[in-house]
């Protein structure tokens, strides 16, 4: 069932158990019988749903309440200190991006956001060059929030070693070896930390009268890890339609993305979700963090063992959302598509890279 097919009635499951499965890390490291019996979970979780609950992460409560204070704090700047790190300047789609200004399938997301990628130097451009090298440059960060640097940057850290975990895991659990992700994710993988706030929908009526936090898709990286502040919102497509995914104390959301379906030829499915903007006098905080291949790499098709191949369904086909061999360029066009603000200012000169 693709996305543009299903109702948009969400669904609920029963309140005494969550929407997706709960996975605890912890498990890892316990006996062997209790390893086999996670890895086994895991996989079926990504098969089924694309997406689980992930508990036992190891990241320090108080430290993830803390970054959600600063983020409650950039939101509340005046907009004048917003907009002067607006993405429209930057020529590698980092900083502020006003509601309404980012697009998914064509319509305006809700959203109001900042973009902070790797923090890393910007790599030579020049003829020849391929075009996604213009994604990897430097952030820009509010001056008038110095914390929320060294605050992002430690979160980024520790997504990136827990998302590594996780792939290992994911590997051993298609009976590959822990590190088969190592030469996709190189020593510079792709990494993307999204700090978002949804306004309720007395502020969207103001505008258009539209609905749609961020509307379906699939993220384009290996994983995605999701915390969500108080406000439920997220909602992910199961074979009865929409699901509620309310936040949960302690867990991360971790939503299997477009290369880890490439990478299995299918045989896991990314997940297609959504959110839905709050009710009117409220708003939603969360924070995602991607990630990705390194720019540079082209990913392959897994060898799954032979009965795990056999149920392998190809990747699914989307004309709105084209899976490409190309990782760098994939990206690039799905910012370009999703940011045509920042496409029409920097990127005229990228022949035959659509908008």
């Amino acid at each position: 069932m693709s996305a543009k097919e299903t109702p948009v009635t969400a669904t609920s499951s029963p309140a005494d158990r969550p929407p997706l499965p709960l996975l605890d890390l912890a498990r890892l490291d316990g006996g062997a019988a209790d390893r086999a019996l996670f890895l086994s979970d895991l996989r079926a979780a990504i098969r089924r749903f694309g997406a689980f609950y992930v508990t036992g992460h190891g990241v320090d409560a108080a430290f993830l309440d803390a970054v959600f204070d600063l983020s409650r704090g950039f939101f509340t700047l005046p907009e004048r200190d917003k907009l002067s790190i607006e993405m429209v300047n930057s020529p590698h789609f980092r900083g502020y991006t006003r509601a309404g200004w980012e697009r998914t399938r064509g319509r305006a997301d809700w959203r109001e956001q900042l973009d902070i990628g790797s923090e890393r130097e910007a790599l030579p451009w020049g003829p020849g060059a391929p075009p996604w090298v213009r994604l990897q440059g430097p952030n820009q960060w509010p001056d008038a929030l110095p914390d929320l640097r060294p605050a992002v940057l430690r979160l980024q850290e520790e997504l990136t070693a827990l998302s590594r975990r996780l792939l290992s895991a994911v590997a051993t659990a298609l009976h590959l070896p822990e590190d088969a992700f190592a030469p996709i994710l190189t020593d510079r993988p792709t990494q993307l930390i999204k700090l978002i706030r949804y306004p309720g929908h007395d502020a969207i009526e103001a505008e258009d009268g539209e609905g749609q936090g961020v509307g379906p898709h699939k993220d384009s990286g290996l994983l995605t890890l999701v915390l969500q502040h108080r406000q439920s919102g997220l909602q992910v497509e199961t074979d009865g339609g929409w699901a509620d995914v309310p936040p949960l104390p302690g867990t991360f959301v971790v939503n299997a993305g477009e290369l880890l379906e490439l990478a299995t030829n299918g045989y896991f499915r990314a997940a297609v979700h959504r959110v839905v903007t709050p009710p009117a006098g409220v708003d939603r905080l969360s924070t995602a963090f991607f990630l990705g291949a390194g720019l540079d790499v082209r990913v392959p098709v897994l060898p799954l063992p032979d009965d795990l191949a056999a149920e392998a369904r190809g990747p699914e086909q989307d004309p709105l959302n084209p899976l490409f061999a190309s990782v760098g360029e994939n990206t690039l066009k799905s910012r370009l598509r999703s940011h045509p603000d920042v496409a029409q200012r920097h990127y005229a000169d990228l022949v035959g890279i659509p908008a």
